[in-house]
């Protein structure tokens, strides 16, 4: 017998939206009030090799690793897995969450361009920048959208199973790529370690929002396809 949702579910999200959105705005008022220099610039520089500050931590191959790892946040990794997994829920028949994730994922992009021009930081000075960069530095876009795409996704998928291990594998793997993403841009310098923070923060915020939505759907879903059993 299926185990059916805790009611509670969406009081629970409620809470960490308001939770979310506390502790982002207290970030990034302390940016703006640059109080977490001190902590940005200290964590930044454990990256750095001690003999040379200019030099990223580890063996030259290190950062080639790290550099394909921060790829997997980067706008064409992130879009052709929402085109991919939009297109499998459409070819499955279930257009109206395919039409969920696209506008979830635009809906973040969005925000997090919006966010950067509101709060305009700059890009971290003092050591070189191990790959390319573009607009402003917070909140880290590579971190909030790989949070948006990678959390939104394994929730959904995990939503749809009933299982509680696999579950528990696939939003394993959606927390460890949205990890993995926000540490490497902190590694290649490009971003100051609040910036990822804050986008963690920003990016599961929004995902848990969008999924105040996307619950309804796959529970839907879910209950015609039971019917038609």
């Amino acid at each position: 017998m299926k185990r059916p949702i805790p009611e509670y579910a969406t009081e629970i999200a409620i809470v960490l939206v308001s939770l979310g959105l506390f502790a982002f705005i207290k970030l990034a008022d302390a940016v703006k009030g640059e109080n977490s220099h001190g902590f940005d610039e200290r964590i930044l520089l454990m990256f750095r090799s001690p003999s040379d500050l200019l030099e990223p931590l580890g063996p030259g191959w290190l950062e080639v690793v790290v550099r394909d790892i921060s790829a997997l946040g980067g706008l064409l990794a992130l879009g052709l897995t929402t085109v991919a997994a939009c297109g499998y829920l459409w070819l499955k028949h279930r257009r109206q969450l395919a039409l969920f994730v696209a506008i979830s994922v635009c809906g973040g992009s969005f925000v997090n361009t919006l966010l950067k021009g509101v709060i305009g930081r700059p890009r971290p000075d003092i050591v070189p920048h191990g790959t390319s960069a573009a607009l402003s530095s917070f909140p880290s876009g590579h971190a909030m959208m790989a949070a948006v795409v990678f959390l939104t996704l394994g929730a959904l998928l995990a939503l749809s199973s009933d299982e509680t291990r696999i579950k528990i594998y696939i939003l394993s793997w959606s927390v460890l790529l949205t990890v993995m993403v926000g540490v490497s841009r902190v590694y290649l310098g490009v971003h100051w370690p609040t910036d990822v923070i804050a986008g963690w923060i920003a990016g599961a915020t929004w995902a848990t929002l969008c999924l105040l939505v996307g619950r309804r759907i796959v529970l839907a879903e879910k209950a015609v396809l039971d019917l038609s059993r």
